[in-house]
């Protein structure tokens, strides 16, 4: 979302309260644990440990950091992009923060890419990254759009390069999205690990609806999503969902909002499949002083949570989560 779209919105969501808990959080010493919010907003906290400051992104090219994701391919790495305004960019970042390279995605285009999930696609044994062009600020857009690509190798010589030097992706498939109820925002993407089931979740005050691709029936043109799941307060902050994910397990999901994180986690007797997560209520997970937060992500392991907000070098945090192994 665009910081100033962002400014209009920020009373809905109280977000100032809770994300700038004290200047001292906000700059933060790498290494160092933050105190979390006492805004609880809603649900269990989760059984988790303050949020460590890992780093800040050295990156100058990263000022709306939108959207993150743990690499399969190149383990320790994570991928972001920045929000509207940029163009069809992936960064790569090691838990340094430590620019690794630029690839400029070959085939697509960019309106308002909002988030980015990794998953199965079209060649077994392949990972791939789907970008979420996802944002509608103003509901205008009948159509939204993914776009899949195979997960880039990073080498040590790819560090070097910027947007001027971007290396190039594969070439990207378009997936074209349609709402069943009309157009929406939305700002989350999800990709099932292991089935490749397409989630986003919208942004909106009153429910944050959860609406599904199933990859078995995806096809070239324009695909009809399904509402699965409305998520409600006062479990969820204001339903503002910023930000999304699946535990490598595919058996958990983050979310974010401006405010902090969320954690739903499938229960062992599920017996209706993945989608009885939605049912579940989330329990509360800090995420750190963000400025504008609107990523969060599953590090590889599983066994804990990544974050970063928009802005200039934006900080990264990580969440270790107790039992997640």
């Amino acid at each position: 979302m665009p910081r100033g779209f962002f400014a209009r919105v920020v009373l809905a969501v109280a977000c100032a309260a809770v994300c700038n808990s004290s200047p001292v959080a906000q700059r933060g010493r790498v290494g160092s644990r933050v105190g979390a919010s006492s805004a609880n907003t809603g649900g269990a906290r989760a059984n988790a440990s303050a949020p460590v400051l890992l780093a800040r992104l050295e990156s100058r090219e990263i000022t709306e950091s939108s959207g993150i994701v743990a690499s399969r391919r190149n383990p320790g790495l994570f991928w972001t992009h920045n929000d509207s305004g940029d163009g069809p960019f992936i960064y790569a970042f090691d838990r340094a923060g430590r620019a690794r390279g630029v690839w400029r995605v070959e085939g697509a285009s960019a309106d308002d890419w909002e988030d980015i999930a990794s998953g199965p696609g079209p060649v077994r044994g392949q990972t791939y990254i789907y970008a979420g062009d996802i944002g509608d600020n103003y509901a205008r857009r009948e159509q939204v759009v993914l776009y899949r690509f195979p997960e880039p190798k990073v080498e040590e010589a790819d560090a070097a390069a910027t947007r001027a030097s971007a290396r190039a992706t594969e070439p990207a498939e378009a997936i074209r999205l349609k709402y069943p109820d009309g157009p929406h925002d939305a700002e989350a993407l999800l990709v099932h690990p292991v089935s490749g089931d397409i989630y986003v979740v919208t942004k909106a005050v009153g429910g944050a609806g959860v609406y599904k691709l199933s990859a078995a029936s995806a096809v070239a043109g324009v695909n009809m999503l399904a509402l699965v799941a409305t998520l409600r307060g006062p479990d969820f902050f204001g339903t503002f969902v910023t930000g999304g994910d699946i535990s490598p397990d595919g058996r958990r999901v983050a979310l974010c909002d401006y405010a902090q994180g969320y954690e739903l986690r499938l229960p062992n007797s599920a017996a209706q499949g993945f989608d009885e997560v939605w049912r579940q209520t989330p329990a509360v997970v800090p995420l750190g002083a963000r400025r504008q937060g609107e990523s969060v992500c599953y590090r590889l392991d599983g066994a804990a949570l990544l974050a970063t907000s928009e802005g200039e070098h934006p900080p990264l945090y990580e969440v270790t989560l107790a039992g997640a192994r």
